[in-house]
């Protein structure tokens, strides 16, 4: 079976098992690792293989062939996107110096660029300049040598964004959960709708099963993968983005897709969608 996931952390601490051989009585994995602008470009495109890893803002255009899984993704808690700056004269410094800006973001599919444009619907008066996409990882040096004036970052960003001597200008996880009361959808496990999911779906929580049951077995795998993290980080990262809803997106998950995609929807920012098309 084809899948395709992110080198993250999280995904690889998810897969390990299976991607290995390890989860009795699933097909073989073969992996394309590629960020998330990609496979949410696979998908939407109808080229993709089996399983991927997108984000939940690229849903509504592939519920037509693919299927939302309960399982193995990302959504949480504390764990939303922040949008950086870098300080200084003529900087931003809050969000009505937004207008006009050029801002960074990793795909203009993902979530945290849904958020975004949410947020700034609220709080950016004369709406935002030139949005410019780059892979997540070339966003910080990017604020932080001025060729761009905030930029919105994912992932272990969280966790290293000082260290580039960035500021915070807001965490959009938080705003989002003080607005709804939700968690916070990030990245959706979706398989082709001619699949067995519920089979699928057992497969991937048997490797994350296994993955908590012995936490040290991926460590190898994760690190290979995510060459540029401390054991420290990486660590950091699986506690954050692996939590209960990726074993069972259960009625929280659901009602915070719902959310998400429905306000999106409402905004202009996203066709609107069937919500039987979730379940």
């Amino acid at each position: 079976m084809n899948i395709a996931f992110s080198p993250c952390p999280n995904d690889t601490f998810v897969f390990h098992a299976w991607a290995h051989g390890l989860v009795p009585d699933a097909p073989q994995l073969s992996v394309t690792y590629a960020d998330i602008d990609i496979t949410n470009t696979l998908a939407a495109d109808g080229a993709g293989p089996e399983v991927l890893k997108i984000s939940y803002a690229a849903l509504p255009w592939v519920l037509d062939r693919y299927r939302l899984l309960p399982c193995g993704g990302a959504l949480g808690r504390g764990c939303g996107p922040l949008l950086l700056t870098a300080g200084g004269p003529g900087s931003v410094q809050r969000a009505s110096d937004l207008a006009g800006r050029r801002i960074a973001v990793p795909s203009e599919r993902s979530t945290a660029y849904l958020l975004f444009r949410l947020w700034a619907a609220q709080q950016v008066s004369g709406g935002i300049g030139e949005i410019v996409v780059m892979p997540f990882d070339e966003i910080m040096p990017a604020v932080r040598d001025g060729r761009i004036d905030a930029g919105l970052v994912i992932h272990e960003a969280r966790f290293t964004y000082p260290s580039y001597g960035l500021g915070l200008l807001t965490d959009l996880g938080s705003w989002w959960e003080s607005d709804t009361g939700l968690p916070i959808p990030l990245g959706a496990i979706i398989a082709r709708r001619d699949l067995d999911a519920e089979a699928v779906s057992g497969w991937i929580r048997s490797s994350l099963q296994y993955a908590w049951d012995h936490p040290t077995d991926s460590r190898e795998y994760v690190l290979s993968h995510a060459q540029e993290l401390s054991p420290e980080v990486a660590k950091s990262h699986i506690d954050l983005y692996v939590n209960d809803f990726s074993m069972n997106l259960g009625e929280d998950g659901y009602a915070a897709i719902t959310a998400l995609l429905g306000r999106a929807a409402a905004e202009g920012l996203v066709p609107a969608i069937d919500p039987a098309l979730l379940g």
